[in-house]
């Protein structure tokens, strides 16, 4: 029985990032962890590959449909790609595990960086929410003063993601939306090539160390391939402002259920 829900949710992994582009990594790991039983780290690995391969496929489908920006994916990529591997093989190592200690509180290194991913997801979803979709509006050049916005901004979402080690799609799609001008659709398409590249490439960094189920991962991954497909299906019959509310509301309702469960340890 809990194969059988770990797989409903790599369905729902696939379509959520179909659909939005990001949210998968978000699924992932509590799936792996809680319905099929699988150490955290190692389910921290599974992930990247999970969603790096499903992000890809759902990258091509979108390419051929137009929906990709390669260029400013790349643009995107290459800065944040750097950024979360210095602050992966520098930063996280040199925070210590108890970062406070008092009589009344106690703040461990995972609580803050949990509580850190929930504020960040937090106020990605309110700039989602208070600005408007349009649908209407065309990729503009990301050479001139676009891209000089864009590269310190990707460099900072790379260390944030670095940081509380998931996709970033949350933070991807508000930076492709208005700082490279990119339509919600079309930002949605080439946040998956983005998620893919870093995701995948920070699976290599594990392969050393991890003795992977490649059963077990790639029928995972399949199902979650198949769900990105069907999101990308069903893409096309939803209003682009009516994506940007839903993807806004689902940040934002993951951010307060990651900040209730980790300030009560529900």
């Amino acid at each position: 029985m809990e194969s059988f829900f770990g797989y409903i949710g790599a369905l729902c992994i696939g379509l959520i990032l179909g659909l939005t582009g990001g949210g998968g990594s978000i699924l992932t790991v509590p799936v792996l962890v809680y319905l099929l039983g699988i150490p955290p780290v190692t389910a921290t690995a599974y992930s990247l590959f999970i969603v790096g391969t499903t992000s890809g496929f759902g990258a091509i489908r979108n390419y051929f449909k137009g929906m990709v920006a390669v260029k400013t994916a790349f643009l995107f990529a290459i800065p944040s790609f750097i950024a979360v591997f210095l602050t992966r093989r520098f930063l996280v190592p040199a925070l210590p595990d108890t970062l406070i200690k008092t009589d009344f509180i106690t703040l461990s290194k995972d609580t803050f960086l949990m509580g850190f991913f929930a504020i960040i997801m937090f106020l990605a979803a309110l700039a989602m929410l208070r600005k408007k979709a349009n649908a209407d509006e065309t990729e503009t050049d990301t050479s001139k003063n676009n891209f000089f916005l864009l590269i310190p901004q990707t460099f900072l979402i790379g260390v944030v993601i670095g940081l509380i080690g998931a996709g970033g799609g949350f933070l991807i799609i508000p930076s492709l939306v208005f700082f490279a001008k990119l339509p919600m659709k079309k930002a949605v398409g080439t946040s998956l090539l983005i998620i893919a590249i870093n995701s995948l490439i920070g699976f290599t960094g594990d392969l050393e160390n991890l003795n992977a189920d490649w059963t077990f991962l790639l029928t995972f991954s399949l199902v979650s391939v198949f769900g990105i497909f069907a999101g990308i299906y069903l893409n096309r019959f939803i209003n682009e402002t009516q994506l940007k509310k839903g993807f806004g509301w689902f940040v934002l309702l993951m951010a307060v259920y990651i900040l209730l469960k980790e300030s009560f340890h529900l």
